[in-house]
C-alpha cells in the first residue's frame, strides 16, 4: 500500500449511514487537488491527514486514492488552522470566530485551545458563556471522534456517535462494549438492528439472553408503533424468531424470564404487554368505570327551558338528534359524540357548552394538538388547551395535574379524540375528578391515533357509555363537494370527480409517478397560490399515503423544498438539508420542548456558529441543537396518518396504484376531510376505486372494550 499526506481542502460527499466519504486533499508533489475516497467520516476540513491505500481509476470520476486507513493531525499553518476551526468542528466557533481567534493567536491557536483555553476570552466577542461552550465542545469533539472511529470499525453509522457520547460521556466505548444492546434501550433513533450489528462485530453469542431480550423488546416496540397495545405470545415468538434467526424455544424461555423480571407483563389470552401500555389500558378502563359510578350533578333543572334559552340566544334551531345529544350530555357521566364532516358536531358541542354554562357548571376544553385546540377555541369562543397543557406537563416532573391534584372542573370536553392514544388518555382520566362529566368528541370513521390504542372506537364498542352519532348532513354543508364526497367515500360509494370551477374537490388523472410529481409541484408553486391567493408553504399541504417511493413523502419533500424554498441559509444533518423557512414536522414526543409527534412548524433561524436551529410551532419558538434534528422531518409533504386532527386550507394528494398496500377507505376519507377550501387528488380512478372498496381496517391489539365490559 502507498501513503499520501496532505491538507483536507473540502469534503465533497459524506454518507453518514456507512461513513463513506469523498475528500479533496492538497498534497505536496501534485499540482491539482487529489480525490481520496473511503471510510473517512470523522475527518475535518483543514486537517492534515496521512492516508494509507492504493490508487484506482474510476470509470466515471477518474483517478482516485482509495483509503484503507488514515491518521489525522491538527494543521500547522495559520490558513489551515482557520479553515479547520471554521469547518463546524467545534460548537461556538464558526467562520467568523475562527478568523478572530487565529488573527489573535496565529500558529499558537491549537495549543492555546488545548492548554490555555481561558485565554480565548481575550478575543473580542468571546464572553464567559461562549468560552465555556468552546471548552466543552473541544473536549467533546475529541471524545466523539474516538466514538466515531469505534463505530466505523464496527460497521455502524458514525452519525450515532454524538448521541452515544451525549448518553454515556467518556464511558461511551466501554458501555457499548460491555452491552451493545443497551443502546437500543437508552437512545432514541438507535434500534435493535444497529445494536445487533455492533454486537456481531464484537463477537457476541447470537443466542445470548441480552440479544434475545433486546430483539423481543424491539418487536414489541415495532407493534406499538403500528398502534397495538400488546402482542399475542405466539405472534411475538414468531416475529422475534424470524428476525433473530434463533430457536423458538429460546425465545419462549426468554419471554418467561422477562415476565419474572417485570420487563414485560403477561395478561389474559396469552397477551404480552410492555408495562406502560398495560397499566394505561387497565387504568383507562378503571377510570371510566369510576367516573360512571358517581352520580351526575345534573338534578332536575328544567332542561327544556334552558335549551329554549340557548337556542334563542345563539339563534340556532337544533334538530332532534342534536337535542338528544345535548340532553344526553347533561344527564350522562361519560358520553361520546361522533359524526362526519358537515353533520353539526361543532354546533352540537357549542350547544352542550352553553347548557352547562347556564347551570353554572365549570367546563374545560382540550384537544390532542395545538392546531386542534386553536380551532376548538375559535369555534367555541372559549379557551381550549392541548391535553398536555391542560394537565400542566412540566419535564422532568411529569403531569402536575393527576389523581392527587385533579382538574378543577365539572365537565371536560375533548375534541378530535380519534387522535388520542392510550397513554395520554390514561394521564388525562387520572386528573379528571370522579364527579365530573366527560364528553369525547370525534369522527370514529377516521384513521385511529398514531400512538397505540383505539380509544374512540373501543369506547363506543364497549356499550357501557352513552353514544350519539350524528348522520344528517346540513343544507349549507351540502354545497361542499369535499363534504358530500367524504360521505360517499365513507359509505363505499365512488366520489364525484368532475369538478367545476366553483367546486372545492378536483381530480387530475395521471398514471406516471414522475409526471404526478411535476403536476404536484406546479399546483403548489403557481396554480393554487395564484387562484386562491394563499401562501404555498403555510396554506397548502401535500398528503401522501406512504413515505417511500417516487410519490411518497420523502421524495415529494425534496422536490417541493427545491421548488418552494430558494434560501441558501441551511444546515445539514443526517443526510437532510434543512433550510431557513423550511416547513418541518416533529416526529417524536419531546416533553422538554413541549412539542409532540405530528406538530408542524417553520424554521425561523439557523445559527451556523452555534449549530442551533430555531423552529416556530404556532406561537411556541423552540431551539434544536443540530444533533437533535433527527426529531424533525421536512413537511411540505406528510403522510395522511400524520395529518390527523389538522385542517389545511388546501390539500393536494397523490393517489396511485403504487400505494396499493395503503389504499383503504378510512385513509382516503381522512385525507379528504383534512381540506377546508379545496382538495386536489392527482392519480388514477383505479386507485380511488381500490381505496373506496377496501373497508378492511387493520385490527389493533387492544383490550379496552373487553376491560370496560367486565
Amino acid at each position: 500500500m502507498e501513503t499520501l499526506s496532505g491538507v483536507v481542502e473540502r469534503i465533497t460527499f459524506c454518507n453518514e449511514e456507512n461513513g463513506f466519504t469523498v475528500i479533496k486533499v492538497k498534497s505536496k508533489g501534485f499540482s491539482e487537488l487529489v480525490t481520496v475516497v473511503g471510510n473517512l467520516a470523522a475527518v475535518n476540513v483543514g486537517a492534515t491527514v496521512k492516508v494509507r491505500g492504493e490508487w484506482k481509476v474510476d470509470s466515471k470520476y477518474g483517478r482516485q486514492f482509495n483509503a484503507v486507513e488514515y491518521y489525522e493531525t491538527v494543521p500547522a499553518t495559520v490558513a489551515g488552522i482557520e479553515k479547520y476551526l471554521g469547518s463546524g468542528l467545534i460548537k461556538g466557533i464558526g467562520p467568523v470566530y475562527s478568523k478572530k481567534i487565529v488573527r489573535k493567536f496565529k500558529e499558537d491557536t491549537i495549543r492555546i485551545i488545548e492548554e490555555e483555553p481561558d485565554r480565548l476570552s481575550e478575543v473580542e466577542g468571546i464572553g464567559p458563556k461562549r468560552l465555556e461552550m468552546i471548552k466543552n465542545a473541544w473536549q467533546e469533539q475529541k471524545e466523539i471522534k474516538n466514538v466515531m472511529l469505534f463505530l466505523q470499525g464496527n460497521g455502524v453509522s458514525t452519525a450515532y456517535a454524538v448521541k452515544i457520547y451525549k448518553a454515556y460521556g467518556n464511558e461511551s466505548i466501554s458501555v457499548v462494549k460491555s452491552n451493545p444492546y443497551k443502546l437500543a434501550d437508552d437512545i432514541w433513533g438507535i434500534g435493535f438492528k444497529t445494536a445487533d450489528k455492533i454486537a456481531r462485530h464484537l463477537g457476541y453469542d447470537k443466542n445470548s439472553f441480552e440479544r434475545c431480550r433486546s430483539g423481543i423488546l424491539y418487536v414489541l416496540n415495532e407493534l406499538v408503533n403500528e398502534g397495538h397495545c400488546y402482542a399475542g405470545k405466539t405472534q411475538l415468538i414468531e416475529e422475534a424468531g424470524k428476525m433473530l434467526e434463533i430457536d423458538r424455544d429460546l425465545i419462549d424461555s426468554t419471554i418467561c424470564r422477562m415476565i419474572d423480571q417485570g420487563a414485560v407483563i403477561a395478561d389474559v389470552g396469552d397477551s404480552i404487554y410492555l408495562p406502560p401500555f398495560y397499566y394505561s389500558e387497565v387504568g383507562v378502563a378503571r377510570r371510566i368505570k369510576e367516573i360512571l359510578s358517581v352520580k351526575s350533578f345534573y338534578n332536575s333543572f328544567s332542561l327544556d327551558r334552558v335549551l329554549e334559552q340557548v337556542q334563542r340566544e345563539c339563534r340556532v334551531k337544533y334538530d332532534d338528534v342534536q337535542l338528544e345529544a345535548i340532553k344526553t350530555a347533561a344527564k350522562s357521566k361519560f358520553m361520546v359524540l361522533t359524526g362526519g364532516p358537515g353533520t353539526g358536531k361543532t354546533t352540537t358541542t357549542l350547544g352542550i357548552i352553553r347548557v352547562f354554562q347556564k347551570i353554572s357548571a365549570k367546563v374545560l376544553l382540550a384537544a390532542p394538538t395545538g392546531r386542534a385546540a386553536k380551532r376548538l377555541s375559535e369555534t367555541t369562543g372559549m379557551e381550549a388547551k392541548t391535553i398536555h397543557r391542560l394537565l400542566e406537563y412540566k419535564p422532568p416532573d411529569g403531569y402536575k395535574k393527576n389523581e392527587d391534584n385533579p382538574l378543577d372542573c365539572d365537565v371536560v370536553i375533548i375534541d378530535e379524540t380519534s387522535m388520542v392514544d392510550i397513554i395520554l388518555m390514561y394521564n388525562l382520566l387520572k386528573a379528571v375528578p370522579d364527579h365530573a362529566i366527560v364528553i369525547l368528541v370525534g369522527d370514529a370513521d377516521q384513521l385511529p391515533s398514531v400512538g397505540a390504542g383505539n380509544i374512540l372506537k373501543d369506547t363506543i364498542e364497549s356499550g357501557i357509555v352513552s353514544v350519539i352519532r350524528l348522520t344528517r348532513i346540513f343544507r349549507q354543508a351540502l354545497d361542499s363537494t369535499i363534504i358530500t364526497n367524504a360521505h360517499k367515500i365513507n359509505n363505499g360509494q365512488f366520489p364525484a370527480l368532475k369538478g367545476r370551477k366553483k367546486d372545492d374537490f378536483f381530480f387530475i388523472e395521471e398514471e406516471e409517478p414522475e409526471k404526478i410529481v411535476e403536476i404536484i409541484k406546479g399546483l403548489c408553486t403557481s396554480r393554487l397560490p395564484s387562484y386562491y391567493k394563499v401562501d404555498p408553504v403555510r396554506d397548502i399541504q401535500v398528503l401522501s399515503p406512504m413515505q417511500r417511493g417516487e410519490i411518497g413523502t420523502s421524495n415529494l419533500n425534496l422536490a417541493l423544498q427545491e421548488a418552494l424554498n430558494p434560501s441558501d441559509v441551511c444546515i445539514k444533518y443526517g443526510g437532510t438539508i434543512y433550510k431557513l423557512k423550511d416547513k418541518v414536522m416533529q416526529v417524536k414526543n419531546n416533553y422538554e420542548k413541549n412539542v409532540f409527534n405530528g406538530d408542524i412548524g417553520i424554521i425561523t433561524r439557523i445559527d451556523q456558529e452555534d449549530k442551533v436551529v430555531t423552529i416556530s410551532f404556532d406561537e411556541n419558538e423552540v431551539e434544536y441543537d443540530v444533533t437533535e434534528l433527527d426529531e424533525v422531518v421536512l413537511a411540505y409533504a406528510t403522510t395522511i396518518h400524520k395529518s390527523q386532527g389538522s385542517e389545511f386550507d388546501i390539500v393536494v394528494a397523490p393517489i396511485a396504484t403504487q400505494h396499493y398496500i395503503m389504499l383503504k377507505r378510512n385513509l382516503l376519507y381522512t385525507c379528504v376531510t383534512r381540506a377546508k377550501r379545496a382538495i386536489v387528488l392527482v392519480g388514477t380512478k383505479k386507485a380511488i376505486a381500490i381505496a373506496v372498496s377496501n373497508n378492511k381496517t387493520q385490527k389493533r391489539n387492544t383490550m379496552l372494550a373487553e376491560r370496560l365490559r367486565v
